[in-house]
């Protein structure tokens, strides 16, 4: 039910399970107060059922996404999703009374969000822009109106918009000045530009046509998706007439913010597993199924709270907690909620299952591959901060680049759980060891010693990114010199002259 993030906030990771569920529920507080705003704000402008769901899927969209993190953001969303809005009005009808033409439009829109990111950071904003009407078309189920508004309804949408924006901006700025959320500062694993000794940055390189024949990963991503959705699309109306859009919606949300096969392989194993949780539980609040009483509304916000809350912790949780608020939600549909459990959990795992073939067999992104890239970004990111040409050198940046590579981790930390009996290496062991250099990184980066010794160890272990049987060995001399470099009293630094990064696969992140 949300589009994927373009960019990672750079923060001080959580230590323990308690701080991420202390972080995680404030997030989701404040989420759950700009959705509240504007639902009565869009009940106001049109008392339909429909606007009100609209509006929360919206704002969960946006406070994920971070579009809203500085000025710039919000004068980009609030300037382009009106027009977006009414293309996604258009698509709607499309998928309504020419289902094919509007499926090829779908497709065609998703793959362009995502192969937009290639041109820089302004590209990558307007393909998330892009991108989240489209999600909201397969999230918000179709509710026909009984009664018409003063708005028309062509313009309701674009409304809802611009006051979820609205709302979004307005409760998170109040929240960061309450210090309840983190500040907005963003790290973007995608943006490949190096600062200069004037603290500017050196923009990156456009990509070479030379690899024409293997597309950079962007557009690999995007070609997946494109495959993705198009088989999901004649699979369902084909054989799912009526229900089709439990299959496109899972293909999609499989594949959105793809880091590798691995990744896309535990994503979809989480949401089959979550939607499965989710329809016995539903199975339990049958009471409530098909009421359009307050205690329904209750528990749909009251569902959503949680999976926005509990999502940190894996998106199992997400998905258990979404199936539960869909399946009371049906009832303003006209359709039998209880009738539709079982058959929506089928058509989630087909489009699992297209979502993996596709990210498996077309073009595929290794996730190895992707996660030597995270690595060689954060080494470099510290190499940055430690070098003496470096004036002000600041920690965030690295914290950042630590954190894009975390996102990885759950996947891998799943495979290396299922397969460590059978494979000696692990590259879940590069990330814990890099999670381990964090600290004592940061200590000697806002303190401003730059140890020639660091330097060297660091320089090795960019090197080992080469040959992965020596990347373990590596991070653990680099984590044992920044320990030892912490521990000891302030010093200059000594000369010694930076390594270039490896070259490795590009990076697979969103």
């Amino acid at each position: 039910m949300s589009a994927a993030s373009p960019a990672v906030v750079a923060q001080a990771p959580a230590t323990g399970t308690l701080a991420r569920l202390g972080q995680a529920g404030r997030e989701a507080l404040v989420t759950m107060l700009a959705a509240l705003a504007t639902l009565l704000s869009a009940l106001a402008i049109d008392p339909e059922p429909g606007p009100g769901v609209l509006a929360v899927v919206l704002c969960l969209s946006l406070s994920r996404s971070q579009l809203d993190r500085d000025r710039r953001g919000r004068l980009e969303a609030a300037l382009v999703l009106p027009a977006v809005g009414l293309v996604a009005v258009g698509i709607g009808m499309l998928l309504r009374h020419a289902p094919w033409l509007g499926a090829a439009v779908f497709s065609g829109g998703m793959f362009l969000s995502i192969w937009l990111r290639r041109f820089g950071p302004m590209a990558r904003r307007a393909g998330s822009l892009i991108a989240l009407p489209f999600v909201t078309l397969l999230t918000v189920p179709y509710i026909p109106a009984t009664h018409s508004g003063p708005v028309p309804h062509v313009l309701v949408p674009v409304l809802v918009a611009l006051l979820a924006l609205l709302w979004v901006s307005l409760l998170h700025a109040a929240a960061r000045r309450l210090r309840l959320l983190p500040p907005a500062t963003a790290f973007d694993p995608e943006d490949k530009s190096t600062p200069t000794t004037e603290g500017t940055t050196k923009p990156a390189p456009t990509p070479s046509s030379a690899g024409a024949l293997r597309p950079i990963a962007s557009t690999r991503m995007a070609i997946q998706m494109a495959v993705a959705l198009a088989v999901s699309f004649v699979v369902g109306y084909v054989f799912f007439a009526e229900h089709w859009g439990w299959i496109v919606l899972t293909a999609f949300i499989v594949n959105s913010g793809n880091r590798g096969r691995l990744d896309v392989v535990h994503k979809s194993a989480l949401r089959v597993l979550g939607a499965a949780g989710g329809t016995l539980v539903a199975l339990l609040l049958d009471v409530h199924m098909g009421g359009h009483d307050q205690t329904t509304v209750a528990l749909i916000l009251a569902a959503v709270f949680l999976g926005v809350w509990l999502r940190p912790l894996g998106y199992a949780w997400w998905a258990l907690c979404v199936t539960i608020a869909l399946a009371l939600l049906q009832g303003y549909t006209g359709a039998a909620p209880l009738r539709l459990l079982w058959p929506r959990l089928e058509e989630i795992v087909i489009g699992a299952v297209i979502g993996v073939a596709a990210a498996w067999f077309v073009l595929p992104v290794r996730s190895s591959a992707t996660l030597r890239r995270r690595l060689a970004d954060a080494l470099e990111a510290l190499a940055v901060a430690l070098d003496p040409a470096t004036p002000a050198p600041s920690s965030a940046r690295f914290a950042g680049a630590v954190a894009a590579a975390e996102q990885l981790a759950p996947a891998f930390r799943a495979s290396r759980l299922l397969t460590r009996r059978f494979r000696k290496e692990q590259p879940a062991d590069w990330l814990d060891a890099l999670a381990d250099c964090r600290a004592p990184a940061i200590a000697l980066i806002d303190r401003g010693d730059k140890p020639g010794q660091v330097r060297r160890v660091l320089g090795a272990a960019r090197k080992s990114l080469r040959e992965p049987t020596e990347i373990l060995g590596a991070l653990h001399g680099l984590r044992e010199a920044l320990l030892q470099a912490a521990s000891s009293p302030p010093r200059s630094g000594s000369d010694g002259a930076s390594i270039p990064r490896p070259a490795t696969e590009g990076d697979a992140s969103p």
